[in-house]
C-alpha cells in the first residue's frame, strides 16, 4: 500500500475521504495541501505527508492510479504551476 495512503488510514481518514483528497490533488495540488493541513493529523505525521506529497510525485502518481483516479489530471496541474 502506498506509504501516504497507509498513514492517512492509520489516522482514521476513511477512504473516501482519501479519495476526495487525491482528486482535488489532481484538480488543485494547492487546494489539496490546504486540505490534508486540515485533517487533523498530529503535526509530526503532516510534516511527513505534506513532505511526501512535495517531494516524491512518484508516490503521488501511485496512490492515484492505486485508488483508480486519472494521472494526467496532475500532470496538467503541475503544467499550469510551473508556467505560472
Amino acid at each position: 500500500m502506498n506509504p501516504i495512503i497507509a498513514l492517512l488510514k492509520e489516522n482514521n481518514i476513511s477512504d473516501e475521504r482519501i479519495n476526495e483528497i487525491f482528486q482535488v490533488l489532481t484538480e488543485n495540488p494547492m487546494a489539496a495541501m490546504l486540505t490534508i493541513s486540515q485533517l487533523g493529523l498530529p503535526q509530526e505525521q503532516l510534516q511527513q505527508v505534506m513532505g511526501q506529497v512535495m517531494l516524491n510525485p512518484t508516490l503521488i502518481k501511485e496512490a492515484v492510479e492505486e485508488l483508480g483516479l486519472d494521472f494526467s489530471k496532475v500532470e496538467k496541474a503541475k503544467e499550469q504551476l510551473d508556467n505560472q
